[in-house]
């Protein structure tokens, strides 16, 4: 069952308070992607009602069908950042939806994008951690597909990844700095690392997109 969706006044307090917060931080220039998936379509209305102006979803039939509402907010349209696995049959089915491809691992789903969706925000995903579990390419290949995708016509805007799952700060924070040091040996500007638990770190380690959701609208009800 879908999770239920919090008031705009509740999001809009949430999201005041992590501002309030970078803004301590020094990092009011960070974009927070408020990230819905398991909630119902109503919380991408909420949470522009509320003033986010990015959101993100990880799985692609969720995003399709939360589409129309997407297409009614018209001028008020949040960008979205699609931040799940990408599976090359769902590459076009998303052509028309997705603003910015966080997560292209492989040259194969580079080269999909490229074709379904010319001139495309897009990052690279990087596996920092070296999980098995996690996608994203190894840092030593990253270059090759940012290259790749260039030359396919892509705006390859940066890099994005994700803190290891056992949560130890330290491999956090050695994952965090080693894909923004990368990032910068590339020229790119963007960083898409941290979440809801560790968000903090990535903005200390120069992060300038963070993926939150269950900061902003609470938890989910079902298995993620």
């Amino acid at each position: 069952m879908p999770a239920a969706v919090p008031s705009v006044a509740t999001i809009a307090d949430r999201l005041g308070a992590m501002r309030s917060r970078l803004d301590v931080l020094g990092a009011r220039h960070v974009t927070i992607v408020a990230v819905t998936k398991a909630f119902p379509a109503d919380v991408i209305r909420a949470a522009v009602e509320a003033g986010c102006s990015a959101i993100g979803e990880n799985y692609a039939q969720e995003l399709v069908a939360k589409s129309s509402v997407l297409e009614a907010l018209a001028a008020r349209r949040p960008d979205v950042h699609f931040i799940g696995h990408v599976q090359s049959n769902k590459v076009r089915p998303l052509a028309g939806t997705v603003d910015v491809w966080e997560t292209l691992d492989r040259p194969a789903i580079v080269d999909r994008v490229a074709r379904a969706a010319p001139g495309a925000r897009v990052m690279v995903q990087v596996n920092a951690t070296g999980e098995e579990t996690k996608s994203g390419c190894r840092p030593g290949d990253a270059a090759a597909l940012v290259d790749r995708a260039r030359q396919g016509g892509l705006d390859v805007t940066g890099l994005m990844t994700m803190g290891p799952t056992s949560g130890d700060l330290d491999r956090c924070r050695s994952a965090f700095r080693a894909v923004r040091t990368l990032a910068d040996e590339l020229g790119l500007a963007s960083c898409s690392m941290g979440m809801s638990g560790d968000y903090e770190l990535a903005v200390a380690e120069g992060s300038t997109h963070i993926r939150v959701g269950t900061m902003l609208f609470g938890e989910r009800h079902r298995a993620e």
